[in-house]
Parts: C-alpha cells; sequence; structure tokens
C-alpha cells in the first residue's frame, strides 16, 4: 500500500467512526483554521510576495481577510445548516411526515490554483469542515512557497486524521485522481477540469469545477465625471490591481461605443498612474506572473504582429523580474489568440462597437463567461444584459465583488465551469440533503395495491386532480369526479 493510499485509509477510518459529523468538531475545526490565519499572517504575506509579488495589503484583502470573513460566516450559521428543514406531502399521504436532512458526502479532494493558493484552497476546505467531511488539499506546485505553508501549518493545527494535505506536481494529482472520491472540488483551467471529469467518470464521482473564461466588461457613456473616476478605479482594480489580471473573474477584454471609445482610452490611460504610480514595476502595488513559463505565454500573445500594432499604451516586459506592464490595445484582430484565449495576465483589448447592444451579440459569440460586468445606468441595457446572455455572474458598475460576497454563491456556467460554492453554498456543495420520510400505520389508500382494474384507474385519474378528502368522498359516493 503506498503512502497515499495508507492517508486516505486513515481518513476513511476517520469518518466512519462519526466525529466528523458532530457540531462540536466542525466548530472547534473552524475556529482553530481562524487561529492559524491570525498566527500565520507574516508567513502567508511573506509566501505570497516570494510567489507572486502581492503586497501585503492585497493579499490580506484577497486571501487573507475574506478568509476570516468566511470563517466566521459559517461558525455564525453553522447550527443552521446543520439543522434538517420540514417539507411538505401530499393530503393523501396523511398522517405523515418529511424533511430534509443534510449529511456529509465523506472524503473529498480539493484541487486549488495558484492564483489564490490560499483563498481558493481555504474557502472550499472551509465548506468541507463546515458540512463534516474529512478531506485532502492539494495546493498548486506553480506556487511552492504558499504551498509549503500549507503542507507544514494545516497539520500542526488542524485535525491531521481528518484534514490532510498532499504536495506535488501533475504526476501526484493524476494518482490522487486515480483514487474513490466522495466529491472533488477543482479551481483552475479548462484543459485541466477535462482531466479531473473523465477520472471523476470512472468512479461516478461528482465534481465541482471552478474555471474561467473571457470575461467581458461592457462600458456604456458615463455622464458624471464622478462615474467615470469610480469606474475607472473599479475596472483598473478589476484587472491589473487583483493578482495583475491573474485572476479567472477579473475582466479579460473591454466592449465600449466607438463615439465613447477614445475618451474611455484617455481615462485609462489617466488613471492607471493614478492608482499604480508613474513606475507601476517599481509601486510594489501590482502582482508578478507567477512563472516564465506563463510570462511568456502572455508576452507570445502580444508578439503577434497584428496584435503588436494595436498597442496603445505600455507593452513593456521584464523577463527577469516576471513583469509585464499594464497594456492597452484597440481593437486587437477578433482571430487573434489574444481574443480567442484567457488573457491571465496584465493585457486589455478595448473592442468598439457601432452600438454598445451589439456587446450582447459579441459575448453570445462566444463561451459562456465566469462574469460579465457592466458599467451603465441604461436600464433597459441592464434588463437585456440579463435576459439574453448567460453567464456565472452579472456585475453592474462593479468588478469582482460577487466573489467577496458570503451571501451569493460563486460558479460558472458552460465552459466556465459548474457548481458553486461561498458561504452556506459551500456547505451545500460538500453535502447531501437526504430526504427522510415517516408514516403512520393508521391510514391507508386501498386502491394503490394490486390486483388493478378499472375502477381503480378512475381513482388514480381522480387523485392527479383533486386532493385526498375529494378522493374518499367520491369513493363513498358523496361527491361527483
Amino acid at each position: 500500500m503506498s503512502e497515499c493510499e495508507k492517508d486516505l485509509e486513515v481518513l476513511r477510518e476517520t469518518f466512519k467512526s462519526g466525529k466528523t459529523r458532530e457540531e462540536s468538531w466542525r466548530r472547534s475545526q473552524l475556529k482553530i483554521l481562524l487561529r492559524l490565519l491570525e498566527e500565520k499572517e507574516y508567513d502567508i504575506f511573506k509566501a505570497l510576495k516570494q510567489d507572486l509579488g502581492k503586497h501585503q495589503v492585497e493579499a490580506y484583502r484577497d486571501e487573507i481577510g475574506t478568509l476570516v470573513k468566511s470563517v466566521n460566516y459559517a461558525l455564525d450559521g453553522l447550527k443552521q445548516w446543520m439543522s434538517s428543514k420540514k417539507a411538505k406531502l401530499p393530503i393523501a399521504a396523511f398522517p405523515s411526515s418529511a424533511e430534509f436532512v443534510p449529511e456529509p458526502l465523506g472524503l473529498v479532494l480539493i484541487i486549488s490554483s495558484w492564483n489564490f493558493p490560499f483563498g481558493v484552497s481555504l474557502e472550499p476546505l472551509i465548506g468541507a469542515i463546515a458540512a463534516g467531511n474529512v478531506m485532502v488539499l492539494k495546493p498548486s506546485e506553480l506556487a511552492p512557497a504558499c504551498s509549503s505553508v500549507l503542507a507544514k501549518t494545516i497539520p500542526t493545527y488542524l485535525d491531521s486524521k481528518a484534514i490532510k494535505v498532499i504536495e506535488g506536481d501533475y504526476s501526484v494529482g493524476q494518482k490522487l485522481l486515480q483514487q474513490k472520491w466522495d466529491k472533488i472540488f477543482f479551481t483552475g483551467s479548462t484543459k485541466v477540469a477535462q482531466i479531473v471529469m473523465a477520472a471523476a467518470a470512472k468512479h461516478l464521482t461528482p465534481v465541482t469545477l471552478e474555471l474561467g473564461g473571457k470575461c467581458p466588461a461592457i462600458i456604456d457613456s458615463l455622464s458624471s465625471s464622478w462615474d467615470k473616476n469610480i469606474a475607472m478605479k473599479r475596472i483598473l482594480s478589476g484587472k491589473f490591481g487583483t493578482c495583475a489580471g491573474q485572476v479567472c473573474a477579473g475582466i479579460d477584454y473591454i466592449l465600449v461605443k466607438k463615439t465613447f471609445a477614445n475618451e474611455l482610452v484617455q481615462m485609462i490611460k489617466f488613471a492607471i498612474p493614478k492608482i499604480f504610480g508613474e513606475n507601476p514595476k517599481e509601486s510594489h502595488s501590482m502582482s508578478r506572473i507567477v512563472n516564465k513559463t506563463h510570462f511568456l505565454r502572455i508576452k507570445n500573445l502580444l508578439d503577434e504582429p497584428m496584435v503588436k500594432a494595436s498597442i496603445i499604451y505600455g507593452g513593456s516586459t521584464d523577463e527577469d523580474n516576471l513583469y509585464i506592464e499594464p497594456t492597452l490595445l484597440l481593437d486587437p484582430p477578433v482571430q487573434a489568440a489574444i481574443m480567442t484565449e484567457e488573457i491571465f495576465g496584465p493585457l486589455l483589448p478595448i473592442l468598439t462597437m457601432d452600438n454598445i447592444k451589439d456587446s450582447i451579440e459579441f459575448i453570445n459569440a462566444k463561451p459562456k463567461p465566469l462574469a460579465i460586468y457592466a458599467f451603465t445606468k441604461d436600464e433597459e441595457l441592464k434588463r437585456k444584459i440579463i435576459s439574453r446572455t448567460s453567464s456565472g455572474s452579472v456585475v453592474f458598475n462593479d468588478t469582482i465583488i460577487q466573489y467577496a460576497a458570503d451571501t451569493l454563491p460563486f460558479g460558472g456556467v458552460g465552459q466556465s465551469g459548474f457548481g458553486r460554492y461561498h458561504g452556506k453554498f459551500s456547505f451545500d456543495t460538500f453535502s447531501h440533503e437526504k430526504v427522510v420520510v415517516r408514516r403512520s400505520f393508521l391510514t391507508d389508500i386501498w386502491f394503490r395495491y394490486p390486483p388493478w382494474n378499472d375502477h381503480k384507474l378512475q381513482l388514480f385519474r381522480v387523485g392527479i386532480r383533486y386532493d385526498y378528502l375529494s378522493i374518499v368522498l367520491i369513493t363513498l359516493g358523496l361527491k361527483k369526479a
């Protein structure tokens, strides 16, 4: 038996013991996780700086702070989440009762991504703990410092017989996927998601896939200078100020009306140095590209001749420091890789439209995005975006705030993923809502059993249209069918 199989056997035995089903265990693990985030804050800051060049303010905003909030939210709601809920039954089943009882799925595998190494590792972990599961966390090897912190701290804080961290590269992930799980939760690329789904299908394992895609931002004409200034801050923060654009829910490209395009470009050019400094590379307010492979991938998107010709701002790169300047491109070819592949970096194509309403048709011609952002006060345009497009979420006049809200589910649709989590939705993702029905021996419907005859068929037909009392009255001849 391999070391991995031994670890999984320990986890299965722990789950069989029933201790993870107890509210006291779930609550204690969540409280300990809260302590881990507080006591290891410096180590987390250091690891995020080392792997991604994240400033500690960005690190706290996007990872530690959101996790602390999520744990507290789970602690506050845990008792209610675990409680059974009554369900209605037809009067024909009287006397009886029914309820939904949430139960843990069992042994779950969480495979996380490198762009938010702590956030996308521990956010689903919170839900899995709250739901009473045992679990394996496989952090991304592309953020090695962060992976190491998770591997060292989680076993020393949390219950090591119920929660394990297994580090490793692609081959380790492959071996884990060969095992039998009760749930797989994956965050990453579509290409790897296909491998995850194929492996899960062999055991009929349910999966949640948190992927990405090309998230558009529709920019309508904005009237007041206040609206414009606020919009620019939110757009640039949602693109360049969050992991240097290496975020699945970030803006991938902008759609804007031609008559407003020049003004928009000038506003963005003016806002970038205001937010990130005259030299963003030295400001420490922008993260770095995760590694040389991804750096070269993004640089190659820019190096296509027709794409390079569309650069109107930025475009400089520093391979040694894995830095790419915030870059604007005006109307790059729609058939170029920069417009067909997810950018996942600090490049912002701006596409002009004769009519802003044409943006809906443009978006619908592409795979369904994780999010659609629209900056507008036009209520008709808002209604059309909601009713005529499909995406994981729609956000008006801001970016990425849906990710931080515990009361909202986060997840995609179609190629941007399926399944959802955050807050109570994380609990639901790692739970099975079991139906429990209780029936008395007091009464019974005699015609539900064979032998069959035309009279019983008539009673069933009546039963579809009427309640139990009516069936009784019709049977007794006191009411007409």
